[in-house]
């Protein structure tokens, strides 16, 4: 038996495809989002085995998954079929530092992270704290 799946998200693909999802979730990839991503891909220790070079795959994914009625929905099952409970307060603020990014909060970006927040579980005050440590890191002068 064949498996259906050759390459199933790994626990790090399911975390960058929801940091590309909330980046894409206005229809514009800003370079401070991109640069987000990259550096968490780079510095982050939960993404130290993981293989950059599967990020194209995952945007690939994202993309394909929001041109469909139900995307959001598919890719919040395929999240939660491949990144472990212990890891989902980890990709909510991987999400926020995204949105926080560009130093602006758009109206598509807030209404991803309540459904991810709603998806994933995350406790109100949970979900609070994690995202006034994003608004702290990506506060500008």
């Amino acid at each position: 038996m064949q498996d259906t799946d050759p390459h199933p998200l790994s626990p790090q693909d399911c975390l960058v495809a929801l940091m590309i999802a909330i980046s894409a979730s206005d229809e514009r990839i800003r370079t401070a989002e991109l640069v987000k991503i990259n550096s968490a891909v780079n510095n982050l220790p939960v993404f130290a085995e993981y293989d950059e070079t599967r990020i194209p795959e995952m945007s690939a994914l994202v993309f394909d998954l929001f041109e469909q009625e139900d995307g959001l929905d598919a890719l919040f099952g395929l999240i939660r079929d491949n990144l472990p409970e212990r890891l989902f307060e980890t990709a909510y603020a991987l999400a926020c530092d995204v949105a926080a990014a560009d130093g602006t909060l758009r109206e598509a970006e807030l209404r991803l992270l309540e459904e991810m927040r709603y998806e994933l579980n995350i406790d109100r005050l949970h979900a609070a704290a994690i995202e006034r440590g994003a608004r702290a890191r990506h506060v500008r002068m």
